[in-house]
């Protein structure tokens, strides 16, 4: 763990030598770099909870200090407590989340909050959570991943109708995973958003666009999928006859371009609030009648639209090889900001890993690579801004999985439900989220499952061999 990390979470001055020491104290003890990170944020969001003994005391003492001499400065800008706002699933979600969220509860241009039952700790705002501000946008409250979305095509064959070799050898063809990863310049398919005149209206959208048109039609790292697998239908609110279909289903985001427009606008942002207090470093806003907002805001609509073309092109690619045309196909963001209207007001409502869920409208929100995900209609409930959970969400990070679910246990899992699966680590195994039947059970007055989608055959990142 060296300074750079520490940094970039938010810490300063003598802090950053408090939070080295102790990073290097629990590194010791046998913790991964991300779990540590993920204690300093903790640390950082209520270093009360820690200054009276532990690794994190002097840490903590030290915070306080900081963050009293901010109050006593007019640019402590932190409300005393937090607004209040809607919990769902309390049980099922992390103490660091909520304190987060209590964070952003305190923000000045905060209006409304609430925090879905998929929650956990993340930059910032936490993931799952969902936060109303006024005339005001957060970089870091839509997350790194601009866009990061969901998309459904249901397919005019029977459920069984594709052989789960045939399906392995589709994804293996037609799809990409990884960083800095594309399709080679021969295979790569156009898009609109490709030529919307929105990039050269900024010079980072113009130094770009090369990055995003090598990547169109690829997905990312991480929790990023494309599976083939069962829908079940019962009802007629997708327009179809009741019945099991073959479908695609599909987690990606805006990639490498996304990732760079979310830090280059959060370090704008951090510079506007240099006396923030440190808990809310990584909730500084940008002001929508700046300049800067201004054009986060455009930039943030194009990485959107940029992260549903990828979808557009994984399921186009993959309908044109078994030669059929989508049914129906159904998509969401879940890494966004939107104008919306609350309380008789227009605010801007960051969700970072949060589902729109407006009266009415479909969704999609997914479980895990074994797991089944859900097509969802929204009930439009005001109290959660119109918002769902956007999946099962983590209960174990990425190492803790990894030292505490064996390649066997991960193997079980999948062997008992049928499930393919082509790279994946262990770091993303089924046991490392929650159960999606218990975060739904949560949402009842959220949204209501309209089918349900099986998994049979699921490609990830960390190559092309079966685990």
């Amino acid at each position: 763990m060296n300074g750079k990390h520490i940094t970039k979470l938010g810490f300063e001055n003598r802090a950053i030598g408090l939070a080295q020491q102790a990073a290097s104290v629990r590194e010791q003890a046998g913790l991964g770099r991300t779990e540590i990170l993920d204690e300093l944020r903790t640390v950082q969001a209520a270093p009360e909870r820690f200054a009276q003994g532990g690794v994190y005391a002097e840490l903590a003492a030290e915070l306080l200090t900081q963050r009293a001499a901010l109050k006593s400065s007019a640019n402590a800008a932190l409300r005393e407590t937090p607004l209040p706002y809607g919990v769902w699933g309390a049980e099922l979600i992390d103490a660091g989340a909520t304190e987060q969220m209590d964070v952003a509860m305190r923000l000045p241009v905060s209006r409304a909050g609430a925090l879905m039952p998929d929650a956990h700790i993340g930059y910032g705002l936490p993931i799952g959570g969902v936060l109303a501000t006024e005339n005001a946008v957060i970089p870091y409250g839509v997350g790194v991943d601009i866009g990061c979305s969901m998309m459904l095509s249901v397919l005019p064959m029977p459920a069984g109708g594709l052989e789960r070799d045939e399906a392995r050898k589709l994804l293996l063809k037609h799809t990409r995973f990884g960083a800095g990863v594309g399709f080679e310049k021969r295979e790569r398919m156009d898009h609109p958003v490709l030529d919307e005149k929105t990039w050269q209206d900024q010079g980072i959208l113009k130094f770009l666009h090369a990055k995003a048109a090598e990547q169109i039609g690829t997905s990312g790292s991480g929790n990023h999928f494309v599976e083939f697998g069962e829908l079940k239908v019962e009802g007629s609110e997708l327009g179809l006859e009741p019945g099991e279909y073959l479908a695609v289903l599909s987690h990606s985001g805006s990639r490498g371009f996304g990732a760079q427009v979310a830090g280059h606008f959060t370090r704008l942002a951090e510079a506007r609030h240099k006396r923030l207090d440190p808990a809310a470093r990584k909730l500084a806003w940008l002001g929508l009648d700046t300049e800067e907002g201004q054009a986060y805001w455009q930039a943030m609509n194009l990485a959107g639209r940029y992260a549903l073309a990828n979808h557009d092109q994984i399921h186009a690619r993959l309908s044109r090889a078994l030669g059929e045309r989508p049914l129906v196909q159904v998509s969401n963001s879940h890494n966004l900001a939107w104008k919306q209207e609350v309380g008789g007001q227009e605010l801007i409502v960051h969700r970072k890993g949060a589902t729109p869920a407006e009266a009415g409208r479909l969704g999609l929100i997914p479980g895990s690579m074994a797991d089944p995900s859900f097509v969802v209609r929204g009930l439009g409930n005001p109290e959660s801004l119109s918002s769902s959970s956007h999946g099962a969400g983590r209960q174990l990070g990425r190492k803790a999985a990894e030292r505490s679910v064996s390649k066997d246990e991960m193997q079980g899992y999948l062997r008992e439900r049928g499930v393919t699966l082509i790279g994946g680590g262990r770091d993303e195994a089924p046991q490392a989220y929650k159960r999606i039947e218990e975060v739904l059970a949560r949402q009842t007055d959220l949204v209501e499952v309209v089918a349900e989608f099986t998994p049979r055959v699921v490609r990830m990142d960390t190559g092309n061999q079966d685990i």
